[in-house]
């Protein structure tokens, strides 16, 4: 399952993602991995929650971000949530323009069984996002 947490920039997307991560932790026997685009926000998780900073990895297409969630599944196999902050930072691409990347991270989450919750700012959501959107 794929879940998306939009809003505009400063909207405090970030904050509510770091919350999710940290709150999650309580009802999760699995493995939980926070991804960010800079590495800010490695003092205000928790210490288990397993952390990487994609910035060092030159990830610059969704094709490579698919890449990147798939090897992070296939070295863990109790992996259960993964967050991701500085989406937009990291895929660099427009928005409008990534609704096949989001279709075919699903298809891998659903057969991974891993859960993925992405934020991501922008003024006008797609409306592709509606199905993925985090209650």
């Amino acid at each position: 399952m794929v879940r998306v947490i939009f809003g505009e920039k400063g909207a405090g997307n970030s904050k509510r993602i770091i919350q999710m991560a940290n709150d999650s932790l309580e009802q999760t026997k699995g493995s939980v991995v926070f991804i960010d685009a800079e590495g800010q926000y490695l003092f205000e998780l928790k210490h288990a929650i397993r952390f990487i900073d994609a910035g060092h990895y030159r990830i610059d297409s969704p094709d490579m971000f698919i890449g990147f969630i798939a090897g992070i599944a296939a070295q863990d196999f109790d992996l259960e949530l993964v967050y991701v902050d500085g989406f937009s930072k990291l895929v660099n691409c427009r928005t409008e323009s990534l609704e096949d990347m989001f279709n075919r991270l699903d298809e891998l989450s659903s057969e991974a069984d891993v859960e993925v919750v992405i934020a991501m700012s922008g003024d006008d959501m797609p409306d592709y996002l509606n199905k993925y959107m985090a209650e």
